[in-house]
């Protein structure tokens, strides 16, 4: 290798390096801002809030992470999670039916999402349709279904014991935050410690080759998008205990943060670069973000847009293009 050729590969070491620790510094030097601009930020209290704040979007982001890291789009996230959170409205005890099986409901509605997302994966291979547009309908067929069911009405939760599970304290800590760190446990391990999991990062990397090497890479798309509903019902089940209702509108806007969270976090939409944990610190960001622009008094339509700038910048800064001969 010539000298040019090493200084080359020296160099793309030490960025691919820094990129990967781009986001923590972020998380760290925006911290530091918004604690300068007001000290409140530093406060237990509202540090407890950012971790609630967080958790919910977590789950969710461990689901997204597995679609994108294989170089795929998840855009059934809010229709699959509304779904899960009505089951489990009605399911625990409820103003609508006279069903009340506690906890079970929870298990009840990540096997939905599991299905939901089986439903993705295979329409997505057998159908040979792009994963935006397949997600996109299912996404859309769940929220009518939710709807449906309902009429358009707000199943509201009266099992107290349920909801505990997202108002009940541990060690000053609420339980959603606990239920998240469980679950990023789990997508850690399917990550680091299963086939599937590396066979992700094959797939994100290059398809072609994978398939070469004998990657499964129809079972690995559905099992993946399998996983992204399973955690997505979880936090159906959180969300419903979190407002102590269910309907077909619950998870609106949670699509555009998840995206945004597991972008900012350094996971490239091109697949094949990334983690789950670098999803969490992306959640981190984001929340941190919001919750700094209302502390320093930033009116709610320029925290918008300042939101999409940070998708935007941060997808320029997670792509590698020396993988891409062309950008579409």
């Amino acid at each position: 290798m010539t000298e040019r050729g090493q200084e080359r590969g020296w160099l793309r070491t030490v960025v691919h390096r820094h990129r990967a620790l781009a986001p923590v510094a972020v998380l760290i030097l925006l911290c530091i801002v918004v604690a300068f601009f007001n000290a409140r930020f530093v406060d237990p209290w509202n540090l407890v809030r950012l971790l609630n704040a967080a958790a919910i979007p977590i789950v969710l982001t461990m689901g997204a992470t597995f679609i994108i890291l294989m170089g795929s789009i998840d855009l059934s996230l809010e229709g699959v999670l509304a779904v899960c959170a009505v089951l489990v409205s009605v399911l625990v005890g409820n103003n609508l039916t006279p069903l009340n099986v506690g906890f079970v409901a929870v298990p009840a509605a990540i096997l939905l999402g599991a299905a939901l997302g089986g439903l993705n994966g295979v329409a997505h291979v057998r159908l040979r349709t792009p994963s935006f547009m397949t997600t996109l309908g299912v996404g859309f067929a769940c929220v009518g279904a939710a709807t449906a069911f309902l009429q358009g009405d707000t199943v509201r939760i009266s099992d107290k014991v349920f909801r505990g599970m997202a108002l009940e304290r541990f060690f000053g800590v609420p339980a959603g935050v606990w239920i998240a760190g469980l679950a990023v446990l789990v997508a850690l391990f399917i990550q680091e410690r299963t086939r599937v999991g590396r066979w992700l990062y094959a797939l994100g990397g290059d398809e072609a080759t994978a398939r070469q090497a004998g990657v499964p890479i129809e079972h690995t798309r559905i099992v993946a998008f399998m996983i992204a509903g399973g955690f997505y019902g979880l936090a159906g089940a959180m969300s419903a205990a979190q407002l102590g209702q269910g309907h077909a509108l619950i998870g609106q806007g949670r699509l555009f943060m998840t995206i945004t969270a597991v972008v900012v976090g350094g996971t490239a939409l091109s697949g094949g670069v990334g983690s789950v944990l670098n999803s969490v610190i992306g959640v981190l960001i984001v929340v941190v973000l919001s919750n700094g622009m209302i502390l320093m008094g930033v009116p709610p339509f320029v925290q918008m847009g300042v939101q999409g700038v940070l998708i935007i910048v941060a997808a320029a800064l997670a792509l590698d293009r020396s993988r891409l001969a062309i950008v579409k």
